[in-house]
Protein backbone atom coordinates (compact mmCIF):
# COMPACT_ATOMS: atom_id res chain seq x y z
CA UNK A 1 0.00 0.00 0.00
CA UNK A 2 1.32 3.12 -0.78
CA UNK A 3 1.82 6.62 1.14
CA UNK A 4 1.51 4.14 4.46
CA UNK A 5 3.89 4.24 7.09
CA UNK A 6 6.49 1.13 6.85
CA UNK A 7 5.72 -1.48 8.81
CA UNK A 8 9.59 -2.54 9.19
CA UNK A 9 12.85 -1.11 7.96
CA UNK A 10 15.92 -3.10 6.57
CA UNK A 11 18.29 -4.04 9.16
CA UNK A 12 21.13 -2.09 7.74
CA UNK A 13 18.58 0.95 8.59
CA UNK A 14 18.29 -0.06 12.07
CA UNK A 15 21.84 -0.38 12.45
CA UNK A 16 22.37 2.72 10.99
CA UNK A 17 20.28 4.55 13.22
CA UNK A 18 21.54 3.37 16.66
CA UNK A 19 24.58 4.35 15.31
CA UNK A 20 23.48 8.42 15.13
CA UNK A 21 21.16 7.84 17.72
CA UNK A 22 24.94 7.02 19.84
CA UNK A 23 26.34 9.43 18.69
CA UNK A 24 23.98 11.94 19.64
CA UNK A 25 23.48 10.66 23.16
CA UNK A 26 20.17 9.36 22.36
CA UNK A 27 18.93 5.96 22.69
CA UNK A 28 18.22 4.14 19.83
CA UNK A 29 14.39 2.73 18.91
CA UNK A 30 15.23 -0.58 17.69
CA UNK A 31 12.94 -1.36 14.71
CA UNK A 32 9.60 -3.68 15.15
CA UNK A 33 9.04 -6.88 13.07
CA UNK A 34 7.22 -6.91 10.16
CA UNK A 35 3.52 -7.91 10.66
CA UNK A 36 3.89 -7.47 14.56
CA UNK A 37 1.60 -4.63 14.28
CA UNK A 38 3.88 -1.40 15.56
CA UNK A 39 2.90 0.59 13.43
CA UNK A 40 0.04 1.64 15.63
CA UNK A 41 -0.41 4.74 17.45
CA UNK A 42 0.27 2.81 20.65
CA UNK A 43 3.41 1.92 19.24
CA UNK A 44 4.43 4.89 17.63
CA UNK A 45 3.75 6.60 21.04
CA UNK A 46 6.30 4.17 22.91
CA UNK A 47 8.94 4.85 20.03
CA UNK A 48 8.43 8.41 21.22
CA UNK A 49 8.67 7.50 25.42
CA UNK A 50 11.76 8.89 26.80
CA UNK A 51 14.49 6.61 27.12
CA UNK A 52 14.28 7.19 31.00
CA UNK A 53 10.90 5.61 30.93
CA UNK A 54 11.36 2.82 28.89
CA UNK A 55 14.26 1.45 31.24
CA UNK A 56 12.42 0.22 33.94
CA UNK A 57 14.18 -1.66 36.42
CA UNK A 58 11.92 -5.45 35.88
CA UNK A 59 13.00 -5.91 38.95
CA UNK A 60 10.45 -3.66 40.56
CA UNK A 61 6.17 -3.75 40.66
CA UNK A 62 4.95 -0.74 37.58
CA UNK A 63 2.04 -0.03 39.57
CA UNK A 64 3.56 -0.08 43.12
CA UNK A 65 7.36 0.02 42.86
CA UNK A 66 7.85 -2.84 45.15
CA UNK A 67 9.95 -5.48 44.64
CA UNK A 68 9.09 -8.14 42.23
CA UNK A 69 8.64 -11.19 43.34
CA UNK A 70 7.54 -10.46 46.87
CA UNK A 71 5.46 -11.79 49.33
CA UNK A 72 2.13 -10.85 50.45
CA UNK A 73 -0.52 -12.99 52.45
CA UNK A 74 -4.28 -13.30 51.87
CA UNK A 75 -6.56 -11.20 54.20
CA UNK A 76 -9.70 -12.49 54.24
CA UNK A 77 -10.54 -16.47 54.31
CA UNK A 78 -11.20 -16.33 50.53
CA UNK A 79 -9.64 -15.04 47.25
CA UNK A 80 -10.70 -15.77 43.42
CA UNK A 81 -7.25 -16.08 41.71
CA UNK A 82 -8.46 -15.48 38.03
CA UNK A 83 -7.00 -16.38 34.27
CA UNK A 84 -6.22 -12.29 33.80
CA UNK A 85 -6.44 -9.23 35.28
CA UNK A 86 -10.09 -8.30 35.26
CA UNK A 87 -13.66 -9.88 36.76
CA UNK A 88 -14.70 -10.44 33.28
CA UNK A 89 -11.89 -13.62 33.55
CA UNK A 90 -12.50 -16.88 34.31
CA UNK A 91 -11.41 -18.19 38.19
CA UNK A 92 -9.01 -20.88 37.87
CA UNK A 93 -8.40 -21.18 41.25
CA UNK A 94 -9.89 -20.31 44.87
CA UNK A 95 -7.22 -19.34 48.17
CA UNK A 96 -9.28 -20.44 50.91
CA UNK A 97 -6.72 -19.73 53.89
CA UNK A 98 -6.95 -16.15 55.98
CA UNK A 99 -2.91 -15.49 56.15
CA UNK A 100 -2.12 -17.77 53.51
CA UNK A 101 1.20 -16.47 51.93
CA UNK A 102 1.72 -15.86 48.45
CA UNK A 103 4.11 -14.66 46.12
CA UNK A 104 3.25 -11.69 43.77
CA UNK A 105 4.82 -11.96 40.72
CA UNK A 106 3.47 -9.48 38.54
CA UNK A 107 1.42 -6.31 38.55
CA UNK A 108 -1.46 -4.99 36.32
CA UNK A 109 -3.60 -2.23 37.40
CA UNK A 110 -5.64 -2.96 40.60
CA UNK A 111 -4.45 -7.14 39.83
CA UNK A 112 -1.52 -9.30 41.26
CA UNK A 113 -0.44 -12.10 40.35
CA UNK A 114 -0.43 -14.37 42.57
CA UNK A 115 1.21 -17.76 43.47
CA UNK A 116 0.89 -20.44 46.19
CA UNK A 117 3.81 -22.37 47.94
CA UNK A 118 2.55 -25.14 45.37
CA UNK A 119 2.52 -22.40 42.19
CA UNK A 120 -0.84 -22.53 41.81
CA UNK A 121 -2.51 -18.53 41.49
CA UNK A 122 -3.60 -16.53 39.17
CA UNK A 123 -4.82 -12.85 38.84
CA UNK A 124 -5.72 -11.53 42.44
CA UNK A 125 -7.35 -8.31 43.32
CA UNK A 126 -5.16 -5.91 45.38
CA UNK A 127 -7.48 -5.24 48.44
CA UNK A 128 -7.69 -9.45 48.83
CA UNK A 129 -4.00 -8.67 49.70
CA UNK A 130 -2.08 -7.90 52.32
CA UNK A 131 1.48 -6.80 53.25
CA UNK A 132 1.54 -8.61 56.70
CA UNK A 133 3.92 -11.43 56.13
CA UNK A 134 3.18 -15.00 56.86
CA UNK A 135 4.54 -18.41 55.95
CA UNK A 136 4.25 -21.99 55.95
CA UNK A 137 5.78 -24.86 58.11
CA UNK A 138 7.59 -27.29 54.92
CA UNK A 139 8.82 -29.37 57.23
CA UNK A 140 7.58 -32.04 59.09
CA UNK A 141 7.35 -30.87 62.60
CA UNK A 142 9.87 -28.51 62.69
CA UNK A 143 11.39 -27.34 65.80
CA UNK A 144 11.03 -23.57 67.36
CA UNK A 145 14.00 -23.17 68.95
CA UNK A 146 14.55 -19.81 72.27
CA UNK A 147 16.78 -18.52 69.77
CA UNK A 148 18.37 -18.62 66.04
CA UNK A 149 20.59 -21.66 67.34
CA UNK A 150 20.39 -25.01 66.18
CA UNK A 151 21.52 -25.61 69.84
CA UNK A 152 19.40 -23.68 71.58
CA UNK A 153 16.25 -24.97 73.69
CA UNK A 154 13.40 -26.72 71.54
CA UNK A 155 10.12 -24.39 72.48
CA UNK A 156 7.51 -25.66 70.34
CA UNK A 157 7.25 -28.13 67.24
CA UNK A 158 5.14 -26.94 64.22
CA UNK A 159 3.12 -29.29 61.72
CA UNK A 160 4.05 -29.09 58.40
CA UNK A 161 1.57 -26.92 56.36
CA UNK A 162 0.90 -24.88 58.97
CA UNK A 163 0.36 -20.90 58.36
CA UNK A 164 2.34 -18.64 61.22
CA UNK A 165 3.38 -15.29 61.12
CA UNK A 166 6.67 -14.27 60.49
CA UNK A 167 8.91 -12.28 62.53
CA UNK A 168 12.64 -11.11 62.24
CA UNK A 169 14.61 -13.02 59.85
CA UNK A 170 18.54 -13.01 60.24
CA UNK A 171 21.65 -15.63 59.66
CA UNK A 172 19.05 -17.76 57.52
CA UNK A 173 16.81 -18.44 61.07
CA UNK A 174 13.57 -16.61 60.81
CA UNK A 175 11.40 -16.15 64.11
CA UNK A 176 7.28 -16.84 63.87
CA UNK A 177 4.34 -17.31 65.83
CA UNK A 178 1.19 -19.29 65.89
CA UNK A 179 -1.03 -20.89 68.15
CA UNK A 180 0.18 -18.74 71.28
CA UNK A 181 3.55 -19.74 70.60
CA UNK A 182 6.89 -18.70 68.83
CA UNK A 183 10.60 -19.20 68.42
CA UNK A 184 13.04 -19.58 65.79
CA UNK A 185 13.10 -22.15 62.45
CA UNK A 186 14.94 -22.10 59.77
CA UNK A 187 14.43 -20.47 56.75
CA UNK A 188 14.62 -23.75 54.89
CA UNK A 189 11.66 -25.06 56.37
CA UNK A 190 9.62 -22.17 55.40
CA UNK A 191 7.68 -21.00 52.63
CA UNK A 192 7.36 -17.59 52.63
CA UNK A 193 10.09 -15.86 52.75
CA UNK A 194 13.55 -15.58 50.59
CA UNK A 195 16.56 -17.95 51.63
CA UNK A 196 18.90 -15.10 53.31
CA UNK A 197 16.38 -12.58 53.80
CA UNK A 198 17.02 -10.33 56.62
CA UNK A 199 14.27 -8.96 58.67
CA UNK A 200 13.35 -6.59 61.74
Amino acid sequence: MSGGPALAQPATQVEAAGKDAAAKGEAAVPAPAAGDGAATKAGEAAAAAPATARARDPNRGPVTNLPLPRYVSLKGSEGNARRGPSLSHRIDWVFRHAGMPLRVTAEYGHWRRVEDAEGAGGWVHYSLLSGVRTAIIQQDMADLHARANPDAQVTARAESGAIVKLGACRNDWCQITGGGTSGWVPQSALWGVDRGEVRD
